[in-house]
């Protein structure tokens, strides 16, 4: 299934955005993302680690920090509660 016109999908195996040419998720997805997930945070985590597996295994590269900070260090941390 093609994605439609700025979607700012991943192309791969270089794991860049079909749109702007930016390393995926690039600022407009990852805003995208936050909207479409605001209601299951888990959900988008376990969206989001999936791709990190598909993104190391396509750039042969194996737990790559950059890469936990490209595809989850972005991710708003929660308010602890007390």
């Amino acid at each position: 299934m093609a994605a439609g016109p700025g979607e700012h999908a991943p192309v791969t195996p270089d794991w860049t955005c079909g749109t702007c040419g930016a390393e995926w998720p690039c600022e407009p997805k990852r805003n995208r993302l936050l909207s479409e997930y605001a209601a299951d945070r888990a959900m988008l985590s376990i969206y989001l680690g999936a791709c990190l597996a598909a993104a190391a295994d396509d750039l042969h590269l194996s737990g790559s920090t950059s890469l936990q900070d490209r595809f989850l260090g972005w991710l708003p941390r929660r308010p602890k509660r007390f």
